[in-house]
């Protein structure tokens, strides 16, 4: 069933932005190709929010029809040394079951808020490993219908995959490796520990602002060293935890946001001469202005 003008501030982290045209949760492989083909018809642009850790809504809203997988999209289950994770999964329910199955390697992911369709969108990472690492496949839907691609199909590289507008990641498989559950269980809370040290979990945010600019330059001490942690404008500021994230501390907006994401790719050029590139995405007509 699909809802219009469905608010979706609610369904952000960084609870800000406007209403979605239309709206849709879909819970299968057929209803997902069903609501697909009828968006390829209509001609409506599709997105897919996941839990929303990784998007910035226009305070317009998005003309378009914005998807949350649900039921059997968003269900794990173990096959094998496999873990098969609907596009919808959350990271965290995937690493629980991978460690009671004994299955280690994804360990890496307590650190990202997010879901398994999220992680091969933007071939996410943390602490060394990223998605590429540990997929084998994907279930992959459009207006067409389901296929299966390969992770070397996918084009998977920093913080990028090949994944063209209106095809949607329904299921995950990732190749896992026998692991003792005492030590998953172990390295996932310690990776955890160190994400709660220095990023700052228990505010409302996006999520990651930039890609960092290379691997001498993380895009938070570049920001960080323009003197910008702390930096206020309407109801957002640039965390003073760390300086890569921006928090929502009130009644913000996302233009509050841009503006904040503005300022910090303004200085870094000025200083450092990079160009930062976001890493969250964008929903609706936003766009930073040009440098």
């Amino acid at each position: 069933m699909i809802r219009e003008r469905e608010p979706l501030a609610r369904h952000t982290t960084i609870g800000t932005g406007g209403a979605a045209l239309r709206y849709a949760e879909p819970g299968s492989i057929g209803e997902l190709h069903a609501i697909l083909a009828l968006a390829g018809t209509e001609g409506w642009p599709v997105e897919v929010i996941g839990l929303g850790s990784n998007v910035l809504v226009h305070d317009d809203g998005v003309d378009a029809l914005v998807l949350r997988l649900v039921g059997d999209l968003a269900a794990v289950r173990i096959d094998g040394k496999s873990l098969l994770a609907g596009g919808g999964a959350t990271n965290a329910v995937c690493l629980h079951r991978a460690r009671d199955a004994g299955l280690g390697g994804f360990e890496f992911a307590s650190a990202i808020p997010g879901t398994a369709g999220g992680g091969v969108r933007m071939n996410a990472g943390a602490y060394g490993s990223e998605w590429r690492d540990v997929m084998h496949s994907a279930v992959i839907v459009d207006a067409e219908g389901p296929r299966v691609v390969t992770v070397s199909e996918l084009d998977l590289s920093y913080r990028h995959s090949g994944l063209k507008p209106g095809e949607v990641v329904a299921e995950v498989r990732y190749e896992l490796v026998p692991r003792d559950p005492a030590e998953i269980r172990a390295t996932a809370s310690d990776m955890l520990a160190k994400r709660k040290a220095s990023q700052p979990t228990n505010k409302r945010t996006f999520g990651s602002v930039f890609k960092n600019p290379s691997a001498e330059l993380g895009a938070g001490r570049a920001i960080d060293e323009c003197g910008l942690k702390g930096f206020v404008i309407g109801g957002a500021v640039i965390s003073p935890v760390h300086a890569n994230f921006i928090e929502n501390v009130g009644d913000a907006t996302t233009a509050d946001a841009v503006a904040l994401m503005a300022e910090a790719r303004r200085r870094v050029h000025e200083r450092f001469g990079e160009t930062l590139e976001h890493e969250v995405q964008f929903l609706g007509p936003i766009e930073l202005p040009p440098l």
